[in-house]
């Protein structure tokens, strides 16, 4: 469909579909009569890698433009430092080139001519004078609660907030004006930011936006899908295997079509890329029904609902088509270019050398001092001399398991212990416990009155020897903490878990290689 073509209701049809709600839809509607084309922008901040629910913005942007909307990428790279520094200074350039690759990558997979798109990078503009001075009469307007409630879905809530936090929602209601758009889209969980953005703005001189939401697209395991939660999200660059696998562990319950990932994803992106005529096509052998085709959304979950799609067929046909939209990025990135972009942009932690000299621990106390390391437990038992205390041979990735006293006996049956992942640290000064020698601490979480104790939970995919680090505090860890100057005791008072369960120290989050998160079954508590 030709946009020159395109009355202004369709247009308004094709901006405004598969949006869970619109704000500013007289404005819309004003500029559409005028037959000026919409300037909208979106916004990413170029944090964790993108994954498979980024295709849910990329098919709304070639919604847009083909209602000839004039659209704006902007990479938000000084909002992903400000944003608790989930990315790190030193990280933010390399990470700001992934995305763009990455992304133009996604945007040819389906088909949207990115030569019709605008790329901004935020500190382009974002370290200007003008910017600045505005971002200085913002804060001279706008409370301290109100900016804390903006950014409560998007920002990261620690315990001890820094003041960056603060600023994130008001840098990105500037971003409006000097991105010069009429309209902002994101997801839902923008928000509370969108309407910040009106409240504020017009204090400082500038117009009120329009503002598209999309739904949020819940995970593979329920919940939001996000790059933090392995289980939870399909990588772009995940192999077909790993698609395959991840598809089988997802949540996709018979006739359940409210929290459903996978439903929620056929329906605002694969729906939404058929050209015409083109259905949703499930493979089913005779017995089963045979081939079918749904020419459209409503009418799959009509038929999932009543439990006439089976999730076992559904779950192979949304496999396919994943495939379809990752096969030209696999390959993309298979070039050495982008293999080195990847790997600066995502660096694993640092390898510890055994057979290095020993080096003087570093003068500062931070957390890369500590070897905290994946472990397997390939053998458990009752501590011989004391019925409160596990003794465990831990597999480490080291030429053999070591010895490990754990006081868990009274809060994890010994067969849950069993072939368990733990997160060991493994340079402290070896202890006897009642007569056991202990060469590595389990660590775990456990609730105020100590009647319950979990250890962290690893995420899949991880192998023993794995390194956890803590998020921007990459290093060499010392070989051995010095018990006398007290480092595990000083590093482990800030060591919590948040609101969700997250494993954090100073609010920074515990890392493995592939940059997941560690988590507990217990949250708001010390790791110790």
């Amino acid at each position: 469909m030709a946009t020159s073509n395109l009355t202004w209701e369709e247009k308004q049809e094709l901006i405004t579909r598969n949006l869970q709600e619109t704000l500013g839809t007289d404005k819309l509607i004003s500029i559409l009569k005028e037959n000026r084309d919409l300037k909208i922008y979106w916004g990413t901040a170029t944090t964790g890698k993108p994954h498979v629910a980024y295709f849910v913005p990329m098919s709304k942007i070639a919604d847009f433009l083909r209602a000839g909307c004039e659209v704006t990428i902007l990479f938000a790279d000084l909002h992903a430092y400000l944003d608790n520094m989930k990315a790190p200074w030193t990280l933010l350039d390399f990470r700001t080139q992934y995305y763009e690759a990455v992304i133009k990558s996604m945007l040819r997979s389906i088909g949207v001519p990115i030569e019709k798109l605008k790329f901004v990078k935020g500190t382009d503009y974002q370290l200007s004078k003008e910017y600045t001075l505005d971002v200085y009469k913002l804060t001279s307007v706008v409370t301290q609660h109100d900016a804390k409630k903006a950014g409560a879905e998007v920002v990261k809530q620690v315990e001890h907030p820094l003041l960056s936090g603060l600023l994130y929602p008001g840098l990105q209601a500037l971003d409006e004006e000097y991105l010069k758009v009429d309209a902002q889209f994101g997801g839902v969980d923008q928000r509370k930011i969108f309407t910040f953005s009106e409240k504020y703005l017009p204090q400082l001189g500038y117009e009120k936006r329009i503002h598209f939401m999309s739904p949020m697209v819940p995970g593979l395991a329920g919940g939001k899908m996000s790059s933090s939660e392995e289980d939870s999200k399909i990588d772009l660059l995940d192999s077909a295997a790993n698609v395959k696998k991840k598809l089988k562990k997802a949540f996709c319950e018979p006739g359940n079509i409210v929290d459903n990932g996978l439903l929620s994803f056929v329906k605002h992106v694969l729906f939404s890329l058929f050209k015409e005529n083109e259905g949703f096509t499930v493979t089913r052998k005779p017995e089963n029904g045979g081939d079918i085709t749904y020419n459209s959304y409503e009418e799959m979950e009509a038929s999932f609902a009543k439990e006439q799609l089976h999730p076992g067929d559904f779950k192979l046909a949304v496999e396919g088509y994943i495939n379809r939209l990752l096969d030209p990025i696999r390959k993309e990135f298979t070039s050495p270019e982008l293999v080195a972009l990847t790997d600066k942009a995502y660096p694993p932690p640092a390898k510890v050398n055994k057979n290095a000299p020993k080096q003087e621990a570093p003068v500062d106390d931070g957390p890369h001092r500590l070897d905290i390391r994946v472990g397997k437990i390939v053998e458990v038992a009752m501590h011989p001399d004391a019925d409160s205390l596990y003794v465990e041979k831990i597999d480490l990735g080291e030429s053999e398991p070591r010895t490990v006293v754990s006081g868990l006996a009274k809060f994890v049956p010994l067969e849950d212990m069993q072939n368990r992942n733990v997160a060991v640290l493994c340079n402290l000064k070896p202890a006897k416990m009642r007569g056991v020698e202990s060469k590595g601490m389990v660590l775990c979480t456990s609730n105020e009155d100590h009647t319950i104790v979990e250890p962290l939970v690893i995420p899949d995919g991880c192998k023993p020897g794995d390194r956890i680090y803590v998020e921007g505090n990459e290093g060499t860890p010392d070989e051995q903490l010095n018990p006398k100057k007290k480092v595990w005791e000083k590093l482990q008072a800030d060591l919590k878990t948040n609101s969700n369960g997250e494993a954090t120290w100073k609010g920074c989050f515990l890392l493995t290689p592939s940059v997941e998160k560690l988590t507990s079954k217990l949250s708001n508590c010390s790791i110790k």
